[in-house]
């Protein structure tokens, strides 16, 4: 264990694929209350890096840690402490919300109630006339927070994020943006990647920009110009997807 005070954090990280680095001297570091962007072109390594954070992809140097659980060495137990919501949310489309998130809880040998379901629910502002019906008949949006009411349920304190807006009507968008701000407000360490330069500088405290599998620049998002923050994205991701 570790007396850091943060709740997500890669340290000198190094991962190489086939003899290719991917990441080279990566560093995050999250704190609890806090929503952290990682923004970066095509082939930056956004992906490799949360596959590190989730300990699919074990670092040649450096060391992962959530909650202060090195992830190298207990990968069960760090992962027992954050959710992860991919870009395309897999959850099973012929049961509905509250079934997924009781089918899943036990996945997770988490104990739960009916009314604990239904709190989570009700957090993530889904409508109740949608809580009985199936999955498949479901948007995009209304299945992110299905996967967030699970991670609200589980009552983890990292949540990782993979594109979430990626898809959703701006309505949606703004809605997803208040709930991050509302788990954030609660304490959740929230770690996101994502294409969305604006709606990044809008809902993050901090925003790293990811080139070449190494954060070339770090910035608070708070009150930042958000003509600054596009220049700094151009230079550090936009002008590597043009290469």
């Amino acid at each position: 264990m570790s007396n850091s005070i943060f709740a997500l954090e890669a340290s000198g990280v190094d991962v190489a694929y086939h003899g290719n680095p991917v990441l080279r001297d990566l560093n995050v570091q999250v704190r609890r209350g806090e929503i952290y962007a990682l923004l970066g072109g095509n082939g930056a390594g956004k992906s490799t890096t949360l596959n590190t954070l989730l300990g699919f992809a074990r670092p040649d140097a450096g060391s992962v840690r959530v909650c202060g659980i090195d992830v190298a060495a207990d990968v069960l137990g760090a992962r027992a402490q954050l959710a992860y919501v991919p870009e395309n949310v897999a959850l099973y489309e012929h049961l509905d919300a509250r079934e997924n998130i009781e089918y899943f809880l036990r996945l997770a040998n988490t104990a739960s109630t009916d009314d604990q379901i239904a709190d989570a629910l009700r957090a993530v502002r889904l409508d109740e006339s949608a809580w009985k019906r199936r999955l498949g008949g479901y948007s995009k949006g209304m299945r992110q927070k299905v996967a967030i009411a699970l991670a609200v349920a589980r009552a983890v304190p990292v949540l990782l994020l993979d594109e979430p807006t990626s898809g959703l009507d701006p309505q949606a968008t703004s809605e997803f943006n208040a709930l991050l701000q509302t788990m954030r407000a609660n304490g959740a360490a929230i770690f996101m990647v994502t294409h969305d330069l604006l709606g990044a500088a809008e809902v993050a405290d901090r925003i790293g920009f990811l080139d070449r599998g190494h954060i070339g620049h770090e910035s608070a998002a708070s009150g930042a110009d958000r003509f600054d923050v596009r220049d700094l994205y151009q230079r550090y991701a936009g002008a590597r997807e043009a290469a």
